[in-house]
């Protein structure tokens, strides 16, 4: 009996450790979900319902479809036009990150040259300033070539990551085997065939990494393209509803509109990140196959 008494005890202290750290876990979800829940609900009502009815519920009224109805309408679709616009400034510059990251991160890991140390430590420095800080610089120098205001004045700063050339040098540190490129060199390949065909395919699951983490951080970067741009039609997402929600100061009933786009501006993160995921996929597969 008493043996079984001791082993209770300290098993019934245990749960009740487990508790505290649930219970925080628990409210630090909470808080991350509600400001999504409410754009969700928020959405789903009509400019006369936004401000009058509890908005800890949903409207089943139409609200939602007449919100999108009235943002695909407003200035000739200008919303969707900003959509686009995200999507090059996303897309474009996350995809030149990956490449100029790969090629630089893989030269750091599996080259050795003069000032290498050197630089490792300027990117490490990199990291830790923050990019809101380079925006005045970037577009006083973007301005001595006439290109603030172009496509080229978003993308162009956001190519070079210190960040994302340091995860790929780890990742080309830690996955690339030397044995496979001393073997390539002895075949005759080229350096560059080494990195396209060898490096590359082996180094996929951390460049999906770096892709999407720019991907998102461009998606969501406000401070640099309303700084560069002046043009309506050049807007991304961010600073298109946020024009929108300027005006709402006048015209109360944008704010549904603001709303719902926000909403729809999660979409296009939510499908990539699905669509990616299958890669990380494929790399499980293939280091369990190795193995």
């Amino acid at each position: 009996m008493s043996g079984r008494g001791s082993a209770t005890a300290p098993a019934g202290r245990g749960a009740r450790a487990k508790i505290l750290p649930t219970f925080l876990l628990l409210l630090g979800g909470l808080y991350a979900v509600l400001p999504l829940l409410w754009v969700l609900f928020a959405a789903t009502k009509g400019p006369e319902e936004l401000f009058t009815t509890f908005s800890g519920w949903p409207s089943f009224n139409g609200g939602f479809t007449g919100n999108v109805s009235a943002l695909s309408d407003y200035g000739d679709g200008r919303f969707w036009l900003w959509m686009l616009n995200s999507l090059i400034y996303a897309g474009g510059g996350a995809f030149l990150t990956v490449v100029v990251s790969a090629a630089a991160g893989y030269a750091l890991a599996k080259y050795r040259f003069a000032g290498q140390r050197l630089i490792f430590g300027a990117l490490l420095a990199g990291v830790l300033v923050p990019q809101i800080t380079l925006a005045i610089p970037q577009y006083l120098l973007l301005s001595e070539v006439n290109m603030v205001g172009s496509y080229w004045s978003v993308i162009l700063p956001s190519v070079i990551s210190p960040y994302s050339i340091y995860l790929c040098r780890i990742y080309a540190a830690t996955a690339v085997p030397d044995e496979i490129l001393e073997a390539g060199r002895v075949d005759g390949s080229s350096e560059f065939r080494l990195l396209w065909s060898v490096a590359m395919p082996i180094m996929t699951p951390g460049l999906v990494t770096v892709f999407l983490l720019q991907f998102i951080g461009i998606w969501n970067n406000f401070l640099l393209p309303y700084i560069m741009l002046a043009d309506d039609n050049r807007f991304p997402l961010t600073v298109g509803l946020y024009s929108l929600l300027n005006r709402g100061a006048s015209q109360p009933a944008l704010y549904s509109l603001v709303i719902t786009g926000s909403l729809l501006s999660i979409v296009p993160i939510i499908a990539l990140f699905l669509f990616l995921q299958r890669f990380w996929r494929l790399d499980l597969v293939a280091g369990g196959l190795k193995g």
